[in-house]
């Protein structure tokens, strides 16, 4: 398993449900866990290991979770901004603006339907890995100008991965 660098186009396309949970799928949301918390992370979404699937793991210090087909059902008004980075995009971390509160609805590993509300943090892990499943990098929805702050840490990290 590796992760997938800025540029590749996985981390680009949009993904596919998922239509069953297979021991295929539960293998590798298990495998997801330990390479995510040894690369220091707090989310790993599949496409970031190469998989164009909608499915993710998390673990934003409330729990561990196993996601499958999410959705974002609601957002609240409120909005915080914090920094964040991506396994995907080593070296670079910016401040994003996203909803505090979010009503979710997905999968677990074990097939049973979850809806639950997230805030804070575990929101935000949320949001940023459910990105990914839309083919959406946290540096994409940066301002115009801390898009332009990191312009050049991309552009080397996506040529790195055409040479």
């Amino acid at each position: 398993m590796r992760v997938y660098i800025y540029g590749e186009t996985v981390l680009s396309a949009g993904c596919t449900p998922v239509d069953a949970i297979t021991p295929e799928l539960l293998l590798q949301l298990e495998e997801m866990v330990p390479f995510m918390r040894n690369s220091r992370g707090v989310g790993l979404a599949a496409p970031q290991v190469g998989v164009p699937q909608r499915f993710f793991v998390m673990d934003a210090g409330d729990k561990l979770r196993k996601v499958i087909n999410p959705e974002i059902l609601s957002s609240g008004n409120s909005t915080s901004e914090m920094e964040e980075g991506c396994l995907s995009i080593p070296g670079v971390h910016k401040k994003v603006r996203r909803p505090k509160r979010i009503m979710v609805r997905y999968q677990n590993e074990t097939g049973e339907t979850v809806e639950e509300e997230l805030k804070d943090f575990p929101a935000r892990v949320f949001q940023h890995e459910y990105d990914h499943l839309d083919g959406v990098l946290f540096v994409d929805r940066l301002t115009p100008i801390a898009r332009k702050m990191v312009a050049r840490d991309l552009e080397r990290l996506a040529g790195e991965k055409t040479e």
